[in-house]
């Protein structure tokens, strides 16, 4: 089942044309260590033994996603089958019922706990928006973001099927996470309700409470940027995953405004990035952000904590040693269980509180 498994991390490689370093291809030892002209890379001496296990065979299994020239509806299967064996995994760990509607127009898939809402919960509802580098992850790659949530935390989670590239440009996503907010504001007050998302969903979450400042609603009680946040894949990071991630040196970085989603819009545009208005930020509430220093975007996430600090917000940072873009996609590694124990009690505490 694991080697089937594709990390998001890999985008480093196939998701946009990225001028590379002419240089071999780094090898990964069995026991993860990365081989570089330089010297080895040992695999992190604070992660756990199966993730040092499951590192060397989901780099091999990546070389399988397609290029992204590749159509859109043949990378969206190959993601789908893999988030559908994600989700699979997480439903026999993490029992749960799931149910497919429509709230204003947008397409959703509700996740509820098998065990019941918990009654401090009946309140309170989390909205999920998925990654997927705005171009897959609708449905099953909601399940696998939502699954752990909703059944560790006992609380329904909303996860949205939002529009995406190639057919669709910002803020066509922005609109719907908006939409969907909307709706569920008038059963539930805005400080009981969550936002969170992973990657893709991570830069989302950002741009929707940013539009939700904008059209001068409430904000939600607390949000989850995680494996990207507020500002663009910049800094250290968006350079040095490549080469802990067994892949060259790239000479340019992926950048958010390279994806289909975004094109023609602004790089200066804070509703793209809101890290970049500090009166915008003022008006977030609290945040956690989660990240791993294998993460192209550990950067982008620790600037965006950084920069919601100085603007007044009340955050949350957690950098898990070793991991890579999106690790808790994977249900059985140590450390996404510690994510997943870190995300419930977070939305926990802050929840309904003035």
């Amino acid at each position: 089942m694991i080697r089937s498994t594709l990390l998001a991390s890999l985008l480093l490689a196939s998701l946009v044309p990225i001028a590379r370093a002419q240089e071999a291809l780094p090898r990964v030892d069995a026991d993860g260590g990365i081989h570089t002209a330089a010297g080895v890379v040992p695999f992190a001496s604070g992660a756990s033994p199966e993730a040092q296990a499951f590192f060397p065979r989901m780099l091999a299994a990546g070389s399988k996603a397609p290029p992204i020239t590749a159509p859109i509806e043949q990378s969206r299967a190959f993601y789908d089958r893999l988030n559908n064996n994600r989700a699979g995994r997480m439903a026999r760990r993490y029992p749960v019922h799931t149910h497919h509607d429509t709230l204003a127009g947008v397409g959703v898939d509700v996740v509820e706990p098998a065990q019941g809402i918990a009654s401090r919960n009946r309140d309170r509802v989390l909205i999920n928006l998925h990654g997927g580098a705005f171009l897959w992850g609708a449905h099953s790659g909601g399940l696998v973001e939502s699954i752990p949530i909703a059944s560790l935390g006992r609380i329904k989670v909303v996860s949205v099927d939002y529009r995406q590239g190639p057919e669709h440009v910002f803020p066509a996503a922005s609109e719907d996470g908006e939409a969907v907010y909307r709706e569920l504001l008038r059963h539930y007050a805005p400080g009981h309700i969550g936002i969170y998302g992973c990657s893709a969903g991570g830069v989302l979450t950002g741009e929707v409470v940013a539009r939700l400042v904008q059209h001068k609603l409430p904000v939600p009680g607390a949000i989850g940027t995680f494996c990207g946040s507020l500002v663009d894949m910049e800094g250290d990071s968006a350079y040095t995953a490549a080469l802990l991630n067994g892949s060259p040196l790239p000479t340019q970085p992926l950048r958010l405004q390279d994806l289909p989603y975004f094109k023609g819009v602004s790089p200066t545009d804070p509703q793209v990035f809101p890290g970049l208005s500090p009166a915008l930020l003022a008006h977030f509430p609290p945040t956690l952000l989660i990240t791993g220093t294998r993460d192209m975007a550990m950067s982008a996430v620790v600037r965006s904590q950084t920069l919601l600090s100085q603007a007044g917000v009340d955050t949350e940072l957690h950098v898990w040693e070793g991991m890579w873009h999106s690790f808790f996609s994977d249900p059985e590694l140590p450390e996404s269980q510690s994510a997943y124990a870190v995300i419930v009690k977070f939305f926990d505490r802050h929840l309904g509180q003035p």
